[in-house]
C-alpha cells in the first residue's frame, strides 16, 4: 500500500511543514505539482485550497485529516496528535485551525506570495 501527502511545492510554509511531516523518511510527501491531476482523481481547485492524503494513488483525507494521517506515520509522539485529529469529535476544531492556517499561510514564516490562496 503506498500513501502519501499531496501538498503545495510553491508555499515555503507548505514545504516546510511537509518535510517536517516526511521525517526521515517515515511519510512520504509529494508537491501537487510533480503530479498527475487526472491519475490521481484531484483537480486544481482542491489541491490549491488543501493537502491530501492518497491511498493507492486515491485521496481518501483532506485538510486536517490529512494531516493527522501523516502524524501517525512520523510515531510517537506525533502519532498521538495525529489520532487525536482523526477523532470524529475532534474534527470541527481541526479543520477550523487547518482553515485559519490556510488562509494565512503566506504570512506565516517561511511563507511566500506565491502561498496566498486564490479566490474567486
Amino acid at each position: 500500500m503506498s500513501n502519501r501527502l499531496v501538498f503545495d511545492g510553491d508555499c515555503g510554509f507548505c514545504t516546510t511543514s511537509a518535510t517536517w511531516l516526511a521525517g526521515e523518511d517515515r511519510v512520504e510527501i509529494v508537491p501537487w505539482q510533480f503530479l498527475d491531476l487526472d491519475a490521481v482523481g484531484l483537480t486544481l481547485e482542491q489541491v490549491s485550497t488543501s493537502v491530501w492524503w492518497l491511498v493507492d494513488d486515491r485521496p481518501v483525507e483532506h485538510s486536517s485529516r490529512a494531516i493527522g494521517q501523516a502524524l501517525l506515520g512520523r510515531g510517537v509522539p506525533w502519532s498521538w496528535a495525529g489520532r487525536m485529529l482523526l477523532l470524529r469529535p475532534v474534527r470541527p476544531l481541526g479543520d477550523a485551525v487547518y482553515r485559519l492556517v490556510a488562509r494565512y499561510r503566506y504570512k506565516l514564516p517561511g511563507g511566500t506570495p506565491a502561498c496566498a490562496i486564490r479566490r474567486p
